[in-house]
């Protein structure tokens, strides 16, 4: 649910109009639109060179993961690690749309930790693999998208935690 949703279904749920901090939300976000598509439209034509640093970072943290037995083993079960960065990019995405991280915890965070835990992924690699993920991401964005954008990743992790 976007920001704005959020705002409208909070204030009718109470039976009132909403507030003042609301409607500066609301502002900020009406008025950060154009930064956030920006944002957005770089990370997706950015997602294979993220998805190659982060997976470069990960598998140096964690080179285990790519040895005989190991999660990664292989050319097939490396593209699914790979597959499921190029999902939390786009989850992260979504996240700046709605310009709230409600949609990333309803969509990802809960069910993929429960899934990673189910497959036997080590939850600890998951998180630095989204760690990787945020550090090659903010490699590619100027300052000020990197502020923007980090918070989301940040939620993932706290989730994952």
């Amino acid at each position: 649910m976007s920001l704005v949703s959020q705002i409208i279904v909070n204030a009718d749920n109470e039976l009132r109009y909403p507030s003042i901090g609301e409607l500066q939300s609301i502002r900020e976000y009406l008025t950060t639109g154009e930064n956030r598509l920006r944002l957005i439209l770089s990370l997706r034509d950015k997602e294979k060179e993220i998805v190659q640093k982060a997976s470069k970072l990960i598998f140096q943290i964690h080179p285990e993961y790519i040895a005989p037995g190991g999660n990664a083993e292989g050319a097939r079960k490396r593209s699914l690690c790979l597959r499921d960065y190029g999902w939390y990019l786009r989850l992260i995405t979504y996240g700046v749309l709605a310009g709230d991280k409600e949609s990333i915890e309803k969509i990802g965070v809960v069910g993929a930790r429960e899934m990673y835990n189910s497959l036997g992924v080590p939850i600890l690699g998951m998180i630095d693999a989204i760690q990787s993920l945020k550090n090659a991401t903010l490699e590619l964005l100027e300052v000020e998208d990197a502020k923007i954008i980090s918070p989301y990743f940040d939620f993932i992790i706290r989730g994952m935690s």
